[in-house]
């Protein structure tokens, strides 16, 4: 440990002059690979503070996109049961701020970027925020940060906490540096008891570390209030599809049909933009439209073209297809929970960079399948329509892998009650 403890010092002596003279070099290798440059002022905590002097504050960081959309239910829980504490949520890429922006900007009081890890600015940082308490999301472990907070007396707590398949190896090789980190928390809380293994081996106290389960899982059904007359058809929904997949899927689509004959189809275009270019590549097909209110009695195809009615129309479907997953632009996909709240087995390509940690979940229980191309999809969705007792036991299974991942929200709340 002396040589980890020296480390840090060395760490933790870096000025934030010496941080500013290296940001233009690494804005310049970023312009490289078509990256947006650092925002400086904000990262280096240069910014107008709001006066947090006399409030309670609770800080809520998410990374980027992914934690920033698993953290809505907690966001909206912690203003309906702490209304007079104020709320601080930082983010650390630039589509994660966009996307707090949009999102919490009714219900937080103050949205800006994580620091920089550089002492100076860190402690500058808390001070101005002066917060009661601080949550981060998943595995952003920060050693200054964390030791400021540990310094000033601030409570700072992991949640969602999780390690990576891929990244546990390398973890270990270092794991006495990030017991420093660990040590500097109240507490960390787990997606999972895989996770609460991996952090205990890097040096996470026993007394603190426990399992919370998924916020991710933290959603409910939507009541589906669409009637397309599915009652003795098979239907696939393709979900949140981009540009080439509607090409795959009704190719895919055709060719099931020759021997599943009450099979149908809806495809939900991600961006509305694109509805032509959907039209286009059901040319010669019985298709109909939403908005027309067609259904499957005189169409074998319905285009989800409305907004907002998604999230509920997995509920009339038998087997989900996400996009996102299997076009040119490797999108990264889209949520598949969306559909698994509803036992709805899922099957998505191999782009899914956005969910891959929901995904590992779901393959893990057997929930989801992940395919690497389109005879892997075509062979998943023929036996998911053809094998009954197969098809029955993947909706179970996500049935038990949702209520399995449950609570982690009343969990959160539970451990802020001292804040009232």
């Amino acid at each position: 440990m002396i040589i980890e403890k020296t480390l840090f010092n060395i760490y933790k002596s870096v000025s934030p002059e010496v941080v500013k003279s290296v940001i233009p070099v690494i804005d310049r290798i970023r312009r490289f690979k078509n990256k947006p440059p650092i925002p400086r002022r904000e990262k280096m905590a240069e910014v107008d503070f709001p006066d947090f002097s006399t409030s309670k504050v609770i800080m809520l960081h998410g990374v980027s996109v992914g934690e920033v959309q698993s953290l809505e239910n907690l966001v909206k829980k912690i203003k309906q049961e702490f209304p007079d504490c104020k709320l601080v949520i930082t983010t650390g890429t630039v589509t994660g701020q966009e996307l707090a922006n949009k999102k919490y900007a009714q219900y937080a009081d103050f949205i800006t970027y994580f620091p920089l890890d550089v002492y100076k600015t860190v402690e500058h940082f808390l001070n101005k925020i002066n917060p009661s308490v601080i949550l981060i999301a998943e595995t952003e472990l920060w050693p200054n940060f964390f030791y400021c907070a540990k310094e000033k007396n601030i409570p700072l707590y992991i949640i969602n906490g999780r390690i990576s398949d891929k990244s546990y190896p390398s973890y270990l090789k270092i794991k006495n540096f990030f017991k420093l980190i660990l040590d500097c928390t109240q507490g960390v809380f787990c997606q999972s008891e895989i996770d609460k293994e991996r952090f205990l081996k890097l040096g996470s106290p026993i007394s603190k570390t426990e399992v919370m389960k998924n916020l991710k899982f933290e959603i409910a059904k939507k009541n589906c209030d669409i009637d397309l007359k599915t009652k003795g058809y098979k239907v696939l929904i393709a979900a949140s599809t981009h540009s080439g997949e509607e090409e795959l899927i009704i190719q895919i689509y055709k060719k099931l049909k020759e021997h599943i004959k009450n099979l149908k189809l809806i495809i939900a275009p991600r961006h509305l933009t694109r509805l032509d270019e959907v039209k286009d590549a059901l040319f010669g097909m019985n298709y109909g439209l939403r908005t027309l209110n067609d259904n499957f009695d005189k169409f074998d195809v319905i285009i989800l073209d409305t907004l907002g009615e998604l999230s509920k129309i997995y509920d009339i479907a038998d087997v989900a297809y996400i996009g996102g997953s299997f076009n040119k632009d490797k999108t990264g996909g889209h949520n598949p929970l969306e559909a698994i709240i509803y036992s709805k087995p899922v099957i998505s390509g191999p782009s899914i960079k956005n969910f891959r940690d929901i995904y590992s979940i779901l393959e893990r229980e057997g929930a989801a399948f992940v395919v690497k191309n389109e005879k892997e999809l075509y062979n998943c969705l023929n036996k998911l329509f053809t094998d009954s007792g197969f098809y029955k036991e993947i909706s179970a299974n996500c049935l038990n892998c949702f209520e399995s991942q449950q609570g982690a929200l009343d969990f959160v709340i539970e451990k802020l009650k001292f804040l009232k």
